[in-house]
């Protein structure tokens, strides 16, 4: 029998009417003829009373005097209560079903709580209730250690047990369902002209999602990636396709591969710009500027090293700890915060002339000063202005034609 995995993130699940599309979704699968698997997110977002945030509210309010063992029980429970409420639905429309912890399902995992990664999947217990006819309901994030203690898998962890589970289980799919119609070319909050992609790589959906593109987590499409898995990107609250995330040969075979430089804009902002130079010659400046930065766990990124000096950037909310290190090892840096970083991305411009070409002229035409940029196979990175975000992004959206997508 066709086997695929669906998962529903918390706004999926936050309200009884959400819930009815959510089942809608189910009873479609099931009429089809197909086992499910479904794996869900903690109920709405921050201020709801099941959401991740709430519950690690709770323990903010004492200090956030909690051990990470201990936190990992508390947020382990929005995803389970997710898990039973859905449960209780199926159950009242006549639908067979089984509500299972991460650990129940089968999901094994190191001991690092609060950012466990999965060591095996024990597809056992699934296996048996899909041969006895029912939905196998997962809470996602969460997995347990051999010694039976209960970890969560950090941030975007729903997301990596769908796919996980649709890789051991050999799923034919892995629907993931949210609240917009699939991946856009771009942030419609910044561009009203953003179209929604019908298809991309598994590449390119992975350098999206580490540049700031909020769509899927990166984890979840590498491992997707790795077994050859599709993914899909779908809402919960229509009956559209979505975008379809697969191997580029595939997309080639299917017919739909475009001629297209750049697939899709992703920025992310609050961030600070630092340079550090050292005009006496070549020194140690690199190592002792980056080890410092490491030894506090200070995250570094977007970074330049010259034979004089270095510039990097780091969040917003680092760069004053980033700041007083480098005044610590006497060096005066250039600081300029209120940065954003925009990416384009696309697997047409490895190997293309008159990309860069093609960004600096439109960004010039535009007004925005680019303050540093730096490049890959299949991504361009450029850094400006915080305050020439909207105007970078529209301006790069129109001249690679994002708008035609």
């Amino acid at each position: 029998m066709d086997l695929i995995v669906q998962k529903f993130g918390g706004t999926s699940l936050q309200g009884e009417q959400s819930r009815r599309h959510v089942l809608r979704h189910i009873v479609r699968e099931r009429a089809a003829g197909r086992s499910l698997v479904v794996v869900v997110s903690a109920m709405g977002r921050r201020g709801e009373p099941y959401a991740t945030d709430s519950l690690l509210e709770l323990v903010r309010q004492n200090g956030n005097a909690l051990p990470a063992r201990e936190k990992d029980l508390l947020l382990s429970c929005g995803e389970l209560i997710s898990a039973a409420t859905l449960c209780s639905l199926l159950t009242a429309e006549g639908i067979p079903s089984v509500a299972l912890s991460g650990g129940q399902a089968g999901i094994v995992t190191d001991a690092r709580f609060g950012a466990a990664r999965i060591v095996r999947i024990q597809t056992e217990a699934i296996r048996q209730h899909l041969k006895e006819g029912r939905v196998a309901i997962v809470a996602g994030f969460q997995g347990s250690t051999d010694r039976g203690e209960i970890t969560t898998l950090g941030r975007g962890g729903s997301d990596t047990s769908a796919t996980a589970l649709g890789a051991a289980l050999g799923a034919s799919i892995v629907d993931i369902y949210t609240d917009v119609d699939g991946i856009l070319t771009a942030d419609p909050r910044w561009v009203p002209s953003a179209r929604q992609l019908p298809v991309v790589s598994y590449e390119e959906i992975s350098n999206m999602a580490n540049n700031g593109a909020k769509v899927i987590h990166p984890r979840a499409v590498e491992i997707a990636m790795k077994a050859g898995v599709p993914v899909r990107v779908r809402s919960t609250f229509s009956d559209g396709e979505g975008t379809l995330v697969t191997r580029s040969e595939t997309i080639r075979e299917k017919g739909v591969w475009t001629d297209r430089t750049v697939t899709g804009l992703a920025h992310v902002s609050g961030v600070t710009q630092l340079a550090v130079h050292n005009d006496n010659g070549p020194s140690e400046l690199q190592l002792r500027v980056f080890r410092a930065m490491a030894t506090h766990g200070i995250s570094v990124d977007f970074i330049n090293v010259m034979p004089t000096g270095v510039h990097y950037t780091v969040s917003g909310a680092d760069t004053d700890d980033a700041v007083r290190l480098l005044r610590e090892l006497d060096f005066e840096p250039t600081v300029r915060r209120g940065c954003a970083k925009v990416s384009l991305i696309g697997g047409g411009m490895n190997g293309e002339p008159g990309v860069m070409a093609g960004i600096v002229e439109a960004l010039t035409t535009a007004g925005v000063n680019i303050l540093q940029s730096a490049d890959s196979n299949t991504t361009i990175w450029v850094l400006i202005a915080e305050s020439d975000l909207a105007a970078a992004l529209q301006t790069l959206h129109s001249a690679f034609g994002l708008h035609l997508a």
